[in-house]
């Protein structure tokens, strides 16, 4: 007679490919807050998040649609969009007297330069403690726009193409060839913003 392994069923979670659950354990056992930075195609969003027996509490949070107030009317999904709003998350965290975090970028692939390592490179830059390499933070030139911005100056002889790409810039009367000043104008209404 043979022995049949009763079958275990995963949680749902897990199931549907929602949560990594090792991963999960792991970031929870170093009893940290955890700054949380999940990403759609045109927005992103940083939570610091604290783990409670009964479920995560959020204790702030930034999305990247909170920059409209604050001037960035181009894209909220890129890059400098990205490290802008790390830098109103971390704004947020020293006015609530909140330094010291781990990082949880979730299901998202790790790639070097991406743009949750740019959120993370603003929240940094505020003075926010969170374990990191150096070599995974984008470049200054890429955070402040300037790939954007080379790339616009190489496609402004085709029209149809430089408008299907920059359709955005050119609804909100934005030259893409000047973002790098538009970031730093954004950059420093953030950090003279109370």
């Amino acid at each position: 007679m043979t022995k049949v392994k009763p079958h275990t069923v995963p949680f749902r979670r897990k199931r549907k490919g929602l949560t990594n659950y090792k991963k999960r354990l792991k970031l929870l056992l170093s009893g940290k807050r955890r700054l949380v930075i999940r990403k759609s195609l045109n927005n992103i969003l940083a939570q610091v998040v604290e783990y409670t027996p009964k479920g995560d509490n959020v204790i702030l949070s930034a999305h990247s649609s909170e920059l409209n107030k604050l001037g960035w009317k181009v894209s909220k999904g890129s890059v400098p969009g990205s490290y802008l709003t790390g830098l109103l998350l971390g704004k947020k965290a020293k006015e609530k007297g909140l330094n010291d975090f781990i990082l949880d970028i979730g299901l998202n692939k790790s790639v070097k330069g991406c743009r949750p390592y740019a959120l993370l490179k603003g929240v940094v830059d505020c003075g926010i403690n969170i374990p990191h390499s150096g070599e995974i933070l984008p470049s200054e030139d890429r955070i402040k726009g300037e790939h954007i911005k080379k790339y616009a100056a190489l496609i402004k002889g085709n029209e149809q193409q430089y408008k299907k790409r920059f359709s955005l810039y050119i609804k909100n009367n934005v030259d893409p060839e000047n973002i790098t000043k538009l970031f730093e104008e954004t950059k420093k209404r953030i950090l003279g913003a109370k």
